[in-house]
């Protein structure tokens, strides 16, 4: 098929890349900046199990022209939020309206941007729950586990999109497992002030408890909205803060699967927040805390955890300095 990948980032190229592994047509519409080391050394992708693809260049289309989404069967939008109306308005001039829009991106507003602004697309929300990382020029790192997931729909498209390389899951309560993936996200803002690896900070109680805090923040707001969380961790996402708040060899030994990462991985917003670019702060914290003023919830650690990375001192802090009273759950 051929597939646009609609703002080429670390998890665009990467998802990219393995696509055009198994024979897609694949542009990759991005900033040049990203894309001339692709030219020049092709894309490499790798993962924490020491998978290794590298992809010629001339096996890809590698453009800042949004000309070439006029081609496209599908696009796969992989921007930030903040620039998701304005990737909205590229696709509207230039995609064909049978062509399916797969949104893969953080947090819950970016879906809603493309279907208010692409209302005769069919659009559809996704879920990548791992962490991509660059690590050399033109090479990016899945530091992580899982399965992509999409909204379920006509076309069979995650067969389509799925293979031995990356397995794709169709799931027919797509915003549950969203709001899921975004209460696990609360942690890439404490990744970004800890200024340590996300192995080396979720082996560190204090830094736990303060995720399980948020958590339990973002959960009350959902339960007062009526609204549900799918887990995308073996675990129950009500289970999820008290299993954090276990001593480091008991945590250790129950959610492994959390710490199936590479050792030197970060989040993205940590990455964001070193190099003092915008971060999707908004989109994450930012969701829990206008969802909680609507429904009358107080998220005073979100809060405190937002007004933090927006603060922009890249720092390493220690948990006492992000919140110093723990709330009664």
């Amino acid at each position: 098929m051929k597939i646009v990948i609609a703002g080429a980032g670390s998890i665009g190229c990467y998802c990219g890349g393995l696509l055009a592994e198994v024979g897609h047509e694949v542009a990759l519409l991005g900033r040049a900046r990203v894309l001339d080391p692709i030219r020049q050394h092709g894309l490499t992708v790798t993962d924490y199990s020491g998978q290794y693809r590298h992809i010629s260049p001339k096996d890809l289309t590698l453009t800042e022209d949004a000309v070439c989404l006029q081609s496209a069967e599908i696009v796969i939008v992989t921007v930030k939020t903040g620039a998701t109306a304005e990737m909205a308005s590229l696709i509207a001039q230039n995609v064909a309206d049978h062509a399916p829009i797969l949104s893969w991106q953080n947090g819950m507003e970016s879906s809603r941007i493309l279907r208010r602004e692409l209302p005769d697309h069919d659009v559809r929300a996704g879920m990548v729950p791992f962490n991509v990382v660059p690590v050399d020029p033109a090479t990016y790192h899945r530091a992580s586990s899982g399965e992509v997931m999409i909204q379920s729909g006509p076309g069979e498209l995650s067969k389509w999109l799925g293979s031995e390389l990356q397995q794709i899951i169709e799931s027919n309560d797509i915003e549950a497992v969203q709001w899921g993936k975004l209460l696990i996200n609360l942690n890439n803002a404490l990744n970004a002030l800890s200024g340590l690896t996300l192995r080396e900070q979720l082996l560190s109680r204090q830094w736990r408890r303060l995720l399980a805090d948020q958590m339990v923040e973002a959960l009350t707001v959902l339960k007062a909205s009526g609204i549900k969380a799918a887990s995308t961790t073996p675990l129950p996402v009500w289970v999820t803060p008290y299993i954090l708040r276990l001593p480091t060899p008991v945590f250790s030994r129950i959610a492994a699967r959390m710490l199936t990462i590479d050792p030197t991985a970060r989040t993205s917003m940590a990455y964001d927040f070193t190099a003092s670019r915008s971060t999707e702060i908004d989109s994450l914290q930012g969701e829990v805390i206008r969802l909680g003023e609507k429904v009358g919830v107080s998220t005073p650690i979100c809060q405190r955890v937002a007004d933090l990375i927006k603060q922009g001192n890249c720092e390493p802090m220690n948990p006492d300095q992000v919140v110093r009273d723990d709330p009664v759950v």
